[in-house]
């Protein structure tokens, strides 16, 4: 667990992989695996996505990702990493995404 707020790691990910997730208590989950590059490997990440993006439009996106915060079970899901996302219209997330391609695990400066 991160004791500094500064000492989060941010990296740039690709979603491999994204499908609703009926199973958590939160509304609009999204399950999302996420290639990180060679050096990093794949993640998963739990995210409340499903209010903006459809599961199948996720796949392909480069995502934020924080990668050292430690991992929880969701409804039995390994999540890894907090996708990184700012409040939209009615508090709902929207991602936060480079605005054009990067390499895969760059860490956020």
């Amino acid at each position: 667990m991160v004791e500094n707020p500064f000492d989060v790691e941010i990296r740039v990910g690709s979603v491999l992989e994204a499908e609703a997730f009926p199973e958590a208590n939160k509304p609009k989950m999204t399950k999302l695996w996420i290639d990180l590059g060679d050096d990093h490997g794949e993640i998963q990440s739990a995210a409340q996505l499903d209010h903006h993006y459809d599961p199948d439009d996720l796949e392909g996106r480069q995502v934020l990702c924080a990668t050292n915060l430690g991992s929880v079970r969701i409804a039995g899901f390994k999540s890894e990493a907090l996708t990184v996302c700012v409040p939209g219209d009615q508090e709902y997330p929207v991602l936060v995404e480079p605005d054009e391609a990067v390499p895969l695990g760059g860490l956020l400066f």
